[in-house]
């Protein structure tokens, strides 16, 4: 068989079902032995969307995402998102063709091992017949192990050797990775519940580790037992919401009420949460509390500069079951945060209440958001763009939802309609919502044809003000005139209409209400071009810019 055989071969072994790409001379014969497997290819317009794409899914599922470009510019192409992914650690493997070894002035060649370096990409090459699948199992490996993008570079040369077909045999790099679960040391959990049973007034936060190990009950349970409020890393949004005593998110991100009652902790316990700056706001949050951190990989420095006081190397769902039992066992039990006075004081915290002209044939973002959050069911998914609009549906939309994606790695705008596409492939084609700015939603905007010709029942809300908005407000303060930020934009409903989907302009909330439903009823590729007034701010904005904090 051929060498591009061989590697579909060896990424159908992986698990690979979904690749997203775009095809040129060096890859599109792998592309077309995949196919040939019953790999999903999908075909889009640009290879950096593509490798958006593959980030969002491998998010969900947790496995490798898989995208492909051809060799030289196909391969330039993924430069931005392939950063944006590994700053997100996301495990994903990049099939990119590479110019003939046999032809150094090929008219596409790239250095594309200094390339992956840039883009701090893992990198494998394809050199010899015989190593391609040596190479292709390192690669997942590493994408797996270290949970990070990794390029694995194949020739075109080398693509079209032959592989004697009774060489072929491929070990899945899963196979080869530990299975057995991380178990707690009974000393660190013997010290941890120590610093817990003299705690008063303990928060838990916790971060994708928590998610990933299953930790919902266990967190609840614990978080009951010792009178703990309940927050979460940004992207763990909403996650245990359905928690009285749930506060929302740790970071800029946090209302008022969170912000206080994190000033009174002297106790936190964050579960899989990595703990940086932006958790701890740089370590303003929680100045007098004492930090127990659960985490599979080995303890580093926090985002305010220390070390936590009590490190448990583990599952997290396993520490938080061991932490829970020993509690129990002690007959240690406390009400903790968990009174009526706190309960009272989180049902008002995301009130905002602050006044803004709005701009004739504008809306409030806020109301938009609101309402969203109330009509559309829970089983549609929820994914957040970048950009200063993300400010509104990050704090007002708090309904637990059967997935929810943040987009905030690199300070990356343009990511929001990629990532969603790969959530919705990663769901099964089940539908989710997009919010996401008009800047950022117009970098890729030739996708959301890609998403029509899928048939991916996702709604696209567009909080759209027509201007940069971040930089609209920095130059304000800054008294630069903020004329030069301002971008006007078609009627986005029509050209989603225009592509094949559905779209609505919206200028009043009648309009949102319509095609809410109307998405509810029948999922369907939609884009909702939201008018909303520049005059409105977020609550993190007003924090930052401002001098504001309601």
């Amino acid at each position: 068989m051929k060498v591009y055989e061989a590697l579909a071969r060896a990424f159908a072994a992986e698990g690979a079902t979904d690749v997203f790409g775009m095809m040129g001379d060096a890859n599109m014969y792998w592309m077309n032995s995949l196919q040939e497997l019953g790999v999903r290819l999908y075909e889009c317009r640009h290879e950096g969307a593509a490798l958006g794409m593959a980030d969002g899914m491998a998010r969900i599922t947790g496995q490798p995402g898989v995208v492909t470009t051809t060799c030289g510019p196909g391969t330039a192409q993924i430069a931005t998102t392939a950063l944006v992914a590994a700053r997100a650690r996301t495990p994903l493997v990049a099939f990119c063709g590479e110019a003939p070894l046999s032809d150094p002035e090929y008219v596409q060649h790239l250095d594309q091992a200094r390339f992956a370096a840039a883009c701090e990409l893992g990198f494998f090459q394809v050199s010899t017949a015989n190593g391609a699948l040596e190479a292709t199992q390192r690669a997942f490996y590493q994408a797996r192990a270290e949970s990070r993008p990794v390029m694995l570079s194949v020739p075109m040369d080398i693509q079209q050797m032959t592989i004697d077909d009774d060489d072929y045999e491929y070990l899945p790099s899963f196979e080869l990775l530990p299975q057995e679960l991380i178990y707690p040391n009974p000393a660190a959990i013997s010290a941890a519940a120590d610093a817990i049973a003299t705690a008063e007034r303990p928060v838990i936060i916790v971060g994708r580790g928590a998610v990933a190990s299953g930790s919902g009950e266990a967190v609840l349970a614990l978080a009951e037992d010792i009178g703990a409020i309940i927050a979460t890393t940004l992207l763990t949004k909403s996650f245990l919401g359905q928690d009285d005593y749930y506060v929302g998110v740790s970071g800029l991100y946090s209302t008022r009420t969170a912000m206080e009652l994190f000033g009174e902790s002297d106790c936190v316990i964050a579960v899989g949460a990595g703990m940086n700056n932006y958790t701890t706001e740089h370590g303003y949050l929680y100045p007098s509390a004492a930090f127990i951190q659960i985490d599979t990989k080995p303890s580093i420095v926090m985002g305010d500069g220390r070390a936590p006081n009590h490190f448990i190397h583990s599952d997290a769902r396993l520490a938080v079951e061991q932490l829970h039992a020993t509690l129990v066992e002690r007959g240690v039990h406390s009400s903790g945060f968990r009174t009526p006075e706190v309960k009272d004081r989180l049902v008002t915290a995301l009130d905002d209440t602050q006044h803004y002209d709005l701009e004739p044939g504008t809306v409030d973002p806020r109301e938009v958001c609101r309402f969203l959050d109330d009509a559309i069911p829970p089983d549609i998914g929820l994914i957040l763009g970048g950009g200063s609009s993300s400010g509104f549906p990050t704090m007002l939309m708090t309904r637990q939802r059967r997935v929810m994606l943040a987009n905030h790695h690199f300070g990356c705008i343009g990511m929001g309609l990629l990532t969603a596409m790969g959530v919705v492939t990663a769901t099964g084609n089940q539908p989710a919502m997009l919010f996401d700015g008009d800047a950022g939603f117009m970098m890729h905007l030739a996708e959301f044809e890609t998403a029509v010709r899928y048939r991916m029942p996702l709604m696209v809300v567009v909080l759209n003000d027509q201007r940069l908005g971040s930089e609209y407000h920095k130059a304000k303060v800054q008294g630069i005139d903020p004329a030069y930020t301002e971008i006007p934009t078609p009627d986005l409903g029509a050209v989603g209409r225009s592509l094949g989907g559905r779209g609505t302009l919206v200028t009043h909330l009648d309009a949102l209400r319509q095609v809410a439903a109307e998405f509810v009823a029948d999922p369907a590729p939609t884009i909702v071009d939201v008018r909303m007034s520049g005059n409105v701010v977020t609550i993190p904005y007003r924090r930052v810019h401002y001098g504001q904090d309601a």
